[in-house]
């Protein structure tokens, strides 16, 4: 009985968690712990994200942390679509939501612009770098790409020249390759050596 009171609690508690990150602000929820926020359906390509996780986290060692939100439709912002291309007032509202963990700096990039806000209230000086940007257009990559170079942009103004590391090596993944592929032929051999063995003890 008590088994079952456990599991019908843990079902109703992964219930409950989707729900509530479909009703709120999925934005706020997701950077409670990570630097960055992407559309789950944005489709960006991963050389993307990868670029803008990797110049954030730079900017982040080398005395710039900021945390980014890209927004690319409506629905993004969850339960409140009336902020949607208003990227400065987004900006503040996100950054009080973030307040009580993270008081720092936010970039937040929609189609139409950027907005910056920094523990929730207004950042001027970092509005006025992201002003001089043109506007990021539609789509998860075009977007992802204006957020990277917005990062950029805002690091150099402190006098931090945040960098993209370089893209992941594939030679890993092709050694990975390589070892598997021997490791099955390896075993095929012993296979086949064991059945060549068995039928010359059988002819024995």
């Amino acid at each position: 009985m008590r088994l079952r009171l456990l599991v019908v609690a843990a079902l109703a508690a992964f219930c409950v968690v989707p729900l509530a990150h479909a009703d709120g602000d999925p934005a706020s929820d997701y950077l409670l712990s990570q630097k960055t926020f992407l559309p789950f359906d944005a489709k960006v390509p991963n050389e993307q994200v990868h670029a803008l996780n990797g110049i954030v986290e730079d900017a982040r060692k080398k005395g710039y942390p900021i945390r980014v939100a890209v927004i690319s439709r409506p629905f993004d912002l969850g339960a409140v679509p009336s902020l949607w291309k208003k990227p400065e007032t987004y900006a503040r509202f996100l950054g009080q939501e973030l307040f009580f963990v993270y008081k720092g700096r936010l970039l937040v990039v929609m189609p139409n612009g950027f907005g910056v806000s920094r523990g929730g209230k207004k950042y001027p000086s970092g509005q006025a770098v992201v002003d001089k940007l043109p506007p990021p257009g539609q789509g998860g990559a075009a977007l992802t790409a204006a957020a990277t170079q917005a990062v950029r942009k805002l690091a150099a103004a402190n006098g931090v020249r945040a960098e993209i590391p370089p893209p992941p090596s594939s030679d890993s993944s092709t050694d990975d390759r390589l070892i598997i592929a021997a490791a099955a032929g390896g075993i095929a051999l012993l296979i086949l050596a064991g059945m060549g063995i068995k039928r010359l003890l059988a002819r024995r």
